[in-house]
């Protein structure tokens, strides 16, 4: 697995760098976020936000918007909303600095078994939820004719729901089926990626069983 470590304090992407090439990754190193923009194409990238030329958060989005390539931010800011605004903005998971090597190495296996992880579409056929159609082929999503822009876990968690349409999924059940059985995040990511489907294909559309979890519908067009 190639990584890109984005990081400008080289006390930390030195030894960071060291470690995880003996944990058997081919790593590139920059140190600005143009430079992060410019890179050739990654397995994951591992994005801290204090970088000296560009926002973190912009570099996430831009990075996003181009691809679906995984991304760890490494933080120095541990209040839940800027937390909050990168599971928007399309990060994957996040660390917050100090951090020790072992937990980041296992968060970064975490993610890429997540995002490797094959959906359990029952064929590939597209699904259409009331004008809103997702064509598990090539993952994409469109409301009424226009593709909608969705970050991979948003598609995810959408196909999720639409494999079983109208049936109520847990929470539990997602958090292990769409991330991992042995996600340690917040559960507000859930909560984050729910809302932001939300804004994107309709509040009508996915239905919040309180104290359950979420099911997928088709909107009352009348409405």
């Amino acid at each position: 697995m190639h990584l890109l470590v984005v990081e400008d304090d080289l006390s930390i992407a030195e030894p960071m760098c060291a470690g995880l090439t003996r944990e058997g990754f081919e790593i590139t190193h920059v140190a600005t976020g143009g430079a992060a923009l410019e890179a050739a194409t990654v397995d994951l990238v591992l994005l801290d936000l204090g970088l000296p030329d560009l926002d973190g958060r912009a570099v996430c989005r831009s990075l996003r918007e181009r691809s679906s390539v995984p991304i760890i931010v490494v933080t120095a800011r541990s209040d839940e909303i800027d937390r909050v605004t990168l599971l928007e903005l399309g990060a994957d998971d996040y660390v917050v600095k100090p951090f020790g090597f072992r937990e980041l190495v296992a968060r970064i296996g975490a993610v890429l078994r997540r995002t490797a992880a094959p959906q359990s579409h029952k064929n590939d056929d597209p699904v259409d939820v009331g004008e809103i159609s997702i064509d598990p082929r090539t993952r994409k999503v469109t409301l009424r004719g226009a593709v909608i822009a969705l970050t991979p876990k948003e598609y995810d968690l959408l196909a999720y729901l639409a494999d079983d349409l109208g049936a109520v999924r847990t929470r539990e059940s997602i958090i292990h089926d769409v991330w991992d059985e042995n996600w340690w995040g917040s559960t507000k990511t859930l909560d984050v990626h729910i809302a932001s489907l939300r804004k994107k294909i309709g509040a009508d559309a996915i239905e919040t069983i309180r104290g359950v979890g979420f099911s997928l519908v088709a909107p009352d067009p009348s409405r």
